[in-house]
C-alpha cells in the first residue's frame, strides 16, 4: 500500500478546531484521489458514503431539489439504504464531482452546517471546465494532489524515512554523501524517471519489477488522456490541445528551449495554439515555465509575455511517449542529446510537486540558465547538468545580479565552486 505525504494533510483538515469548510482534492486523473480518500475516510470515521457520480449517475438525483442539509440528508439515505449520517462522525466523499455541478453548489451548504465532513474529489479536467451554477466560494478549500514525487516514490521501495532524513543531513551540513549511497540513489532516480509517479504503475512496478508492464500501464494512461482531451476540452480546443501535448517529446528534443508552435503545427502561431496550452496547463496535463526578462523578485512582475516552456507534469509518462528501448537507455545512460532535456523534465515536475512556481531566465544566444525558483524564500538560479557540466550561464548571471544564489543539480556529489553550491540531482526532493 502506498504512503502518501497528502494523509497528514487530511488528517490536519479532519482536527482542525471551529469552522471547517468543506474540502476539493483536485488533480489530473488516476494520481490517486479516490483511494486515498477512502482509506482515509474508513480508517478515521464511524460512517464513510462515497458518491461517485461518474460511476453512478443515480446520484446526481439527490443534489436535483433543494440543496439544504435535511433536504440533502433525505436524499442520501433514499438513495443509499445503507447510509448513515451519525453528526460529527461522517464523511461524506463527493467523488467525481465535476459530473454533478449542483454538487459543487451544495459544498456551501454543507460547510454552513457543520454535522458532516465532505471532500469533494475530481479532475482538473472537469472541475475547471463544468459550469457550477453558483462556486462555493468561502467554503471550500483547495488541495492540488499530484503523481507520487521522488520521495514517495523511495518510500514505495522500501527506502526507510530514517535512511532519507539520513541522505538530508548532508544536504544540510554541506557534505560528501558517501560514494555507495550516492550510486545507490542515482539508481533509484533512473527507475523514477523511468516509471514516474503514477500510483498504479508505481505500485504495479513495485510488486512485480517489470518494466514492460509499466510502460503498457502508462500507455493506457496517456490513451486515457487523449480520450478525456477529447470528451472536456471545448470544440475550438479539441484537436489542437491533443497536438500540443503530443508534441511534448518533439518540444523537449530541439535546442531552443522556447515552447515552438511550429512544432506542433507548420505555420503555427500562438494566435491559434495559446489558448490550448493554457487549457493543458489548467487540466494539470502540462507545467508551464515562464521566461523573465530579469532574475528578480517580484518575478511575476518580469515575465515575457509569449515565451515559455512547457513540461509534462509526470516524468514517466514523458518517458512513455518515446519510442520503444527509450527505458532502457535511461536505465544504461545511453540518452545522448535528448538527456539534457528530459532530466530538466524531472526537476521541473519535482519543483512543480513542492508548489514552486517555475521560471527560467533566457537573453538570446548569450545566457540561459533552466529555473529561477525560490529556494528558502530566496531567488536562486537552478542549472541542470545531466553529466558534470560547468553552469557558465548561471555564473555570469550572478556576477549581475548580486543577490541571486546558484545551484547546480548534477550526477556528481555535493560541493561549491564560483558561489554555486552543486548538489546530485535527487536532492531536489529537499530544495
Amino acid at each position: 500500500m502506498l504512503k502518501r505525504k497528502i494523509e497528514q494533510e487530511l488528517i490536519n483538515w479532519k482536527n482542525a478546531k471551529g469552522k471547517k469548510n468543506c474540502l476539493l482534492i483536485k488533480g489530473a486523473r488516476q494520481v490517486g484521489k479516490t483511494f486515498i480518500v477512502e482509506k482515509f475516510g474508513k480508517e478515521n470515521y464511524r460512517s464513510f458514503i462515497h458518491l461517485n457520480f461518474d460511476k453512478n449517475e443515480s446520484y446526481k438525483d439527490i443534489f436535483a431539489q433543494d440543496l439544504d442539509v435535511d433536504t440533502l440528508r433525505k436524499q442520501i439515505t433514499l438513495n443509499i439504504p445503507t447510509a448513515r449520517l451519525i453528526d460529527g462522525e461522517t464523511l461524506i466523499f463527493l467523488d467525481e464531482i465535476q459530473q454533478c455541478p449542483r454538487a459543487r453548489t451544495a459544498l456551501k451548504f454543507f460547510s454552513i452546517d457543520g454535522r458532516y465532513d465532505v471532500i469533494a474529489s475530481g479532475s482538473l479536467l472537469g472541475v475547471n471546465y463544468k459550469q457550477v451554477p453558483s462556486y462555493p466560494t468561502g467554503y471550500e478549500d483547495e488541495i492540488v494532489m499530484h503523481s507520487l514525487d521522488f520521495e514517495e516514490f523511495l518510500w514505495a521501495n522500501n527506502v526507510s524515512v530514517e535512511a532519507i532524513e539520513g541522505l538530508k543531513s548532508y544536504f544540510i551540513e554541506g557534505k560528501q554523501i558517501p560514494e555507495a549511497i550516492h550510486k545507490k540513489m542515482m539508481s533509484y532516480l533512473k527507475e523514477y524517471i523511468v516509471i514516474g509517479g503514477m500510483p498504479a504503475v508505481v505500485n504495479e512496478f513495485v510488486k512485480t519489477l517489470d518494466f514492460n508492464l509499466a510502460l503498457k500501464m502508462q500507455r493506457s494512461i496517456l490513451k486515457n488522456y487523449e480520450n478525456d482531451i477529447a470528451k472536456y476540452a471545448d470544440t475550438n480546443n479539441r484537436i489542437k490541445a491533443r497536438a500540443c501535448y503530443l508534441s511534448l517529446p518533439s518540444q523537449l528534443g530541439k535546442n531552443n528551449s522556447k515552447f515552438q508552435y511550429s512544432i506542433v503545427e507548420k505555420k503555427g502561431t500562438a494566435r491559434k495554439f495559446e489558448s490550448s496550452i493554457d487549457w493543458l496547463r489548467d487540466a494539470g496535463l502540462v507545467i508551464v515555465c515562464n521566461n523573465v526578462s530579469k532574475p528578480v523578485s517580484p518575478l511575476k512582475s518580469f515575465v515575457k509575455e509569449g515565451f515559455f516552456k512547457i513540461y509534462s507534469h509526470d516524468i514517466g509518462l514523458l518517458i512513455a511517449m518515446l519510442e520503444d528501448g527509450s527505458q532502457k537507455d535511461v536505465i544504461d545512460d545511453k540518452l545522448g542529446m535528448s538527456k539534457g532535456a528530459i532530466y530538466e523534465n524531472l526537476i521541473a515536475s519535482m519543483f512543480a510537486k513542492q508548489g514552486k512556481e517555475l521560471y527560467y531566465f533566457a537573453d538570446g544566444d548569450r545566457l540561459e540558465v533552466d529555473f529561477i525558483v525560490r529556494v528558502e524564500g530566496n531567488i536562486t538560479g537552478v542549472e541542470i547538468k545531466a553529466g558534470r557540466g560547468k553552469a557558465n550561464s548561471l555564473k555570469t548571471i550572478m556576477i549581475e545580479n548580486v543577490n541571486l544564489r546558484g545551484i547546480k543539480l548534477t550526477s556528481g556529489n555535493i560541493g561549491s565552486a564560483d558561489n554555486i553550491k552543486s548538489y546530485p540531482l535527487y536532492i531536489a526532493m529537499f530544495l
